[in-house]
């Protein structure tokens, strides 16, 4: 059993270095109330001074002491690997290898490590302080030395010092593979002890708790401890051992821990002499020692199978991380060539995880381009917005001064251009979409496709924004590449476009043959328009009819044959006239000829809106591809 405790030191070096506390492991906790002694009981059990001391809270961090006993041959080896010629020495896990050889700069140290976390004015932190200290002098013992409780802030303390105290010394006591080492003096009342009020908060059974009575040299006169020690006060199941600690003058003096060792036997001798052999500090360390060995023995299965479990999953994670990295510059290389290539094999539609729960990588983004866009563009009305003012409106703004026989090109081009801009919307957006899906497909290639990036968690964030960074850089291209495709459409209307061409002669061919079947209704009376006028000018308007360009549509002329007097309002019959009055459209009955006018641009604006439509639709799919890749 003795050869257990080595093994389990050994086991907490490997825990303090990696900073887990994944398996709690067989230590003794010191728990007391402030100046109850717990450091003076410490440093009796290590032979040595080593503690930082004084009046008031001294101890404001935990410090975890690994006692290691050496024999002639590990103090052999050790001056032959470190040149160390000493029997005793001390490290930290804080300063790594350096060893300690003078126990003084190890209290030094101590106090050091502490106010830099703590400060200097009576500041407790919860970061413990890992020191190990070898010497023949010592039994194998793992000691945590904790603040001791108060009730009153001083200094630097908050006004919770008292609960945060105790939730640390809980944190501690609460391991179930502890010995809590409950300190109390022997001039309080054993009856108000602190220290095994809260060691029975978390083993009311007692079955790892054992009390040690400090100070037996300071009771009143006239008093001893016997019934304590004895445990008729308060029974204790690991026992109660009673030590003499020193003095603060002995302290000052610089007296030895192995001359207050002997002085303490006497004392026993002197004034307990019936259980002289079943106290002090020599008893102590046995019994801890003691203790502790069984205390292994007992959680060995627990700590064996919890290890045994730990190794294997760390095993299965060191696995994970791929073999040991020789070449940087080519481990780098291949990372990022594979990262490129999974990302566009998510994209193709190739790559070896594939979602079956929804859409992504390229298949979403056909999604988009083909069901999503072609249907937002084919939402779009191509007269939205456009009412039958605004077409009558721009007919009679293009014609200026004049009337016109024909309907103006530029009405058309004002109002299709005036359409078509409303393109551009729906195409932005859908760069959008776009793009936050290219941007989910490095989150896609990063959680499924690229596991060995995980190996290198700072790589891999580089990664990721740098791509994130080169989508955003392209995201404003893409929206100009949009904007020209829209601003070629509205710079050049091709009216010579087959489809459009065709449908100006349907639309010809229909309001031609309205003409006429309105003509063959008029009276016999009634001179035929130029429609049935016959030799050289019937022929130029048949040229003109035919050409199958829109411009070459006939006008009916304004119906007016209703009207007697075109000219209702004249000056000469006393109306006055504003010749400055500018008339504003307002809903009216319109005309036959602005009827059949406004027909003629709304379907022309129609036609021409449906080819530009399916241009931009066709065009938009490869440009915003190949701008964003």
């Amino acid at each position: 059993m003795e050869a257990l405790i080595p093994v389990i030191n050994k086991l907490q070096d490997v825990f303090n270095t990696v900073g887990a506390d994944i398996i709690h492991l067989p230590q003794i906790v010191v728990v007391g109330t402030q100046s109850s002694g717990k450091s003076s009981v410490l440093e009796s059990l290590v032979g040595r001074d080593l503690l930082p001391r004084g009046t008031g809270i001294v101890t404001r961090r935990p410090l975890i002491l690994q006692l290691v006993h050496i024999d002639t041959e590990d103090r052999r080896k050790t001056f032959e690997e470190n040149g160390i010629d000493g029997d005793e020495w001390g490290k930290f896990l804080h300063t790594k290898n350096k060893i300690y050889t003078d126990f003084e700069e190890i209290r030094q140290e101590i106090e050091a490590e502490t106010e830099r976390l703590s400060g200097t004015n009576k500041g407790v932190s919860d970061e413990p302080i890992h020191l190990k200290v070898f010497s023949p002098h010592v039994v194998n013992l793992t000691l945590v030395d904790l603040p001791g409780l108060t009730k009153v802030p001083v200094g630097d303390q908050p006004n919770d010092i008292e609960l945060q105290i105790r939730d640390l010394i809980l944190k501690y006591i609460s391991n179930p593979n502890s010995i809590i080492l409950a300190v109390t003096a022997a001039n309080t009342d054993m009856a108000t002890s602190e220290a095994l009020k809260v060691a029975r908060d978390v083993d009311p059974e007692g079955r790892r708790t054992l009390a040690v009575v400090t100070k037996l040299d300071l009771m009143d006169a006239g008093t001893d401890a016997m019934d304590v020690l004895m445990g008729r006060v308060i029974p204790v199941r690991l026992g109660l051992i009673g030590v003499v600690n020193r003095s603060q003058l002995d302290i000052n003096n610089k007296k030895l821990v192995a001359d207050a060792i002997r002085d303490e036997y006497a004392f026993l001798q002197k004034k307990y002499p019936s259980l002289a052999n079943r106290n002090g500090t020599k008893y102590l360390a046995k019994t801890l020692n003691r203790l502790l060995m069984h205390h292994i023995r007992d959680c060995l299965p627990e700590l064996k199978t919890r290890i045994n479990v730990l190794a294997a999953q760390y095993q299965s994670m060191l696995s994970g991380y791929g073999e040991p990295v020789d070449d940087k510059s080519s481990t780098l290389l291949q990372l990022i060539t594979k990262f490129a290539a999974e990302y566009c094999h998510t994209i193709e539609g190739t790559a070896k995880y594939i979602e079956t729960t929804e859409l992504c990588g390229g298949a979403r983004i056909c999604y988009i381009f083909h069901e999503t866009f072609g249907r937002t563009l084919e939402s779009v009305d191509p007269l939205g917005g456009l009412t039958t003012i605004d077409v009558l409106t721009a007919i009679r703004n293009a014609t200026g001064p004049r009337p016109a026989l024909f309907v103006p090109e530029v009405s058309f081009e004002l109002l299709v251009k005036r359409q078509v801009k409303r393109l551009e919307e729906p195409s932005l957006r859908c760069v959008e979409l776009v793009h936050e899906e290219m941007q989910r497909i490095i989150q896609h290639c990063s959680n499924y496709s690229t596991q060995e990036l995980l190996r290198f968690p700072k790589l891999h964030d580089a990664i990721v924004e740098v791509v994130t960074s080169l989508l955003r850089k392209r995201l404003p291209v893409t929206n100009e590449m949009v904007h020209n495709l829209v601003a070629i459409e509205l710079a050049y209307i091709n009216t010579k476009h087959p489809d459009f061409a065709d449908a100006c002669g349907l639309m010809n061919n229909n309001i031609e043959e309205q003409r006429r079947n309105r003509m063959r209704e008029l009276p016999s009376s009634v001179p035929r328009e130029k429609g049935a006028a016959s030799g050289p000018q019937a022929g130029a308007e048949q040229v003109d009819g035919g050409t199958g360009g829109w411009r070459g549509m006939l006008k009916k002329e304004d119906g007016m044959s209703g009207d007697k007097n075109p000219f209702p309002s004249s000056p000469m019959r006393g109306n006055a006239v504003n010749l400055l009055d500018v008339p504003v459209p307002v809903a009216r009955k319109l005309s036959a000829r602005e009827q059949r006018d406004c027909e003629v641009i709304e379907r022309l604006i129609k036609s021409y809106f449906l080819i530009v439509r399916k241009n931009i639709q066709d065009s938009f799919c490869l440009s915003v591809y190949v701008c964003l890749w």
